[in-house]
């Protein structure tokens, strides 16, 4: 794949600084932009995922990141901004970015909804100073088999995390390892 060491040397600078475009304030959307990607993420989510929208009944407040840039090639990164709705109104805004490394190549972009089911989870976010998902609050990632056998007696986590709307080539959309952290979008 690589003829030479400085091949890999300039390809992974070059991702790397990719990377920390997608991150940089110059792309960053404003809190009315993020509003409505998040209507529109939602609307999405519950037009193909019944199970979400009984969830959302239920659910103390929802995070939702509409769109998140998942990209790699050996390594790799993901970063995306949300709301954080209370009774469908917007409390917070938040992002979500992480970093990998290992045999990877392709992009994507996808949407994460998450569903915190109590008031000491998000409690747990809204005062940390950034939430490394696995620790804190248990999280459980929804799928389309497992959403199927979800009932209200079987709904026992603090977190469901509902992955939806991938478009792009790459494998894995895993929470593991992602880093959530408060942000201030201007109006």
């Amino acid at each position: 794949m690589f003829k030479t060491r400085r091949q890999l040397l300039l390809t992974l600078a070059g991702l790397g600084g990719g990377l920390t475009l997608v991150n940089s304030p110059a792309f960053a959307a404003s809190a009315r932009e993020i509003d409505a990607e998040v209507d529109q993420a939602l609307r999405l989510l519950s037009s193909t995922q019944p199970k979400a929208r009984d969830l959302s009944r239920r659910a103390r407040a929802i995070l939702v990141f509409p769109k998140i840039i998942k990209a790699g090639l050996i390594i790799g990164g993901q970063s995306g901004n949300g709301a954080l709705r209370v009774g469908g109104k917007t409390v917070g805004y938040y992002n979500i970015s992480a970093a990998s490394f290992g045999l990877q190549a392709g992009g994507q972009r996808f949407s994460y909804a998450l569903f915190f089911m109590n008031d000491a989870a998000v409690q747990y976010l809204q005062k940390s100073s950034g939430w490394a998902i696995g620790s804190g609050p248990s999280v459980v990632v929804v799928d389309q088999g497992a959403a199927a056998s979800m009932t209200s007696t079987t709904l026992t986590e603090d977190v469901y995390a509902f992955p939806f709307g991938q478009k792009g080539l790459m494998a894995g959309l895993g929470l593991e390892g992602s880093k959530i952290t408060q942000i201030h979008p201007g109006p």
